[in-house]
């Protein structure tokens, strides 16, 4: 419903934004192949413009050969390259950054930031792949994070309690991180009962660290907004901010 101002609140326009790019997203899942990969590609472009904003990077020569050399990591991804090749890309592009840091021709900025951009967009390429095996996967990750920060996001807000990392993201409650967790162990073990029979007893141990890693990397985002003092890493979902948000 509109606000007194006639206007959609925070939280709705958040809801609007998520199912727009959850229908989106599954679209490009189902589709696979080159559709998927430009699709985490295009993400990967958008979170390192983000990150090179937020961060105030200065751009020299010597970084733009580097920017240039994320490009051509994209288009090995876009061309369907094998991982091999792909991840030697990423790490002599990233190697290459580091020692601009380390003979002060950059900040540490610049390797994280390549890293976090191009690692991600490879990751999900290979794990989806071009036949429809990769889908079971790709849902099976996404049903996960996806239950983790909702579920993190609405225990945390009903339920309040104790501070998980004050001093990185004041909002965030041990509530919400154990509710998101609990969230993602049961998504985890659903998608698993569609995709064949049950009874791996590993499962919702791997499930656990994944819903750790993804809140981890969520205050991590956090942890880096809050050195440069930025609220949002965009604008350009409603509710949400930015891609990296």
């Amino acid at each position: 419903m509109p606000d007194l101002k006639g206007g959609l609140s925070n939280l709705q326009q958040r809801i609007i934004s998520g199912v727009v790019l959850v229908i989106v997203v599954l679209g490009f899942t189902w589709l696979g192949g080159f559709a998927f990969r430009l699709l985490a590609v295009a993400i990967s472009a958008a979170v390192y413009t983000e990150w090179r904003a937020i961060t105030a990077m200065k751009v020299s020569p010597l970084i733009r050969i580097a920017e240039i050399a994320l490009i051509v990591v994209f288009a090995a991804i876009l061309a369907g390259l094998p991982v091999e090749t792909v991840f030697g890309l990423i790490a002599a592009m990233t190697g290459y950054a580091v020692l601009l840091t380390i003979f002060g021709q950059a900040k540490v900025w610049l390797p994280t930031g390549l890293a976090y951009a191009a690692i991600p967009a490879a990751s999900l390429a290979f794990l989806r792949g071009d036949g429809v095996q990769g889908i079971y996967p790709i849902i099976f990750l996404f049903a996960l994070v996806w239950s983790t920060d909702i579920f993190a996001y609405f225990v945390g807000r009903s339920m309040g309690g104790a501070k998980l990392a004050p001093k990185i993201s004041p909002n965030k409650t041990w509530s919400g991180a154990i509710g998101g967790t609990a969230a993602a162990v049961a998504a985890g073990l659903g998608v698993a009962a569609l995709n064949g029979p049950a009874g791996n007893p590993v499962l919702p141990f791997i499930i656990v660290i994944i819903s750790v890693i993804a809140q981890l990397g969520d205050l991590f985002e956090s942890w880096i907004k809050r050195q440069f003092n930025v609220k949002d890493s965009g604008t350009k979902i409603p509710g949400h901010g930015g891609v990296m948000d």
